[in-house]
């Protein structure tokens, strides 16, 4: 036999640059095997299982394509919301413009105008009190005595 390289201590040898380190676990191995023996109870508990997932999900498809169905109309519906809001603020304010309008009118009276003048002591000129300064003018400049 032929002597191998010596090894000296306390020196590692050389690795090949191109070499995979070790996985954890590498040398594990899981083989899948198919059972011999039959579980009825695990077997019905998991097709129950698949019975109530599938019920509780339809009822959930159900529940949320109800208002799914009815957004298309949800722009109309607020709209005729909106619409009617209007209407109502209309009439409002129509019955507001009319009170305003009465209000006006008793205001503007002729004769609630006289008393308000009488109260103030402004009374119209008589026929002798005004004297016209300039008769040749465009505008009319007049002087109560």
């Amino acid at each position: 036999m032929r002597p191998g390289p010596p090894v000296l201590s306390g020196v590692k040898p050389e690795r090949d640059p191109f070499q995979l380190r070790a996985l954890p676990q590498e040398d594990v191995f899981f083989i899948a095997r198919r059972s011999t023996t039959h579980d009825w109870c695990a077997r019905r508990s998991a097709s129950a299982r698949r019975v109530l997932v599938s019920h509780w999900s339809g009822l959930r498809f159900c529940w949320l394509w109800r208002p799914a169905y009815w957004f298309p109309t949800w722009p109309a519906r607020w709209a005729g919301y909106k619409l009617q809001a209007l209407r109502v603020e209309e009439r409002q304010l129509q019955d507001e413009k009319r009170t305003l309008e009465v209000e006006e009118a008793e205001l503007l009276s002729p004769q609630r105008l006289e008393k308000l003048a009488q109260g103030q002591n402004l009374v119209a000129p008589l026929p002798g009190q005004v004297v016209r300064l300039n008769t040749k003018g465009d505008s009319a400049v007049a002087m109560v005595k």
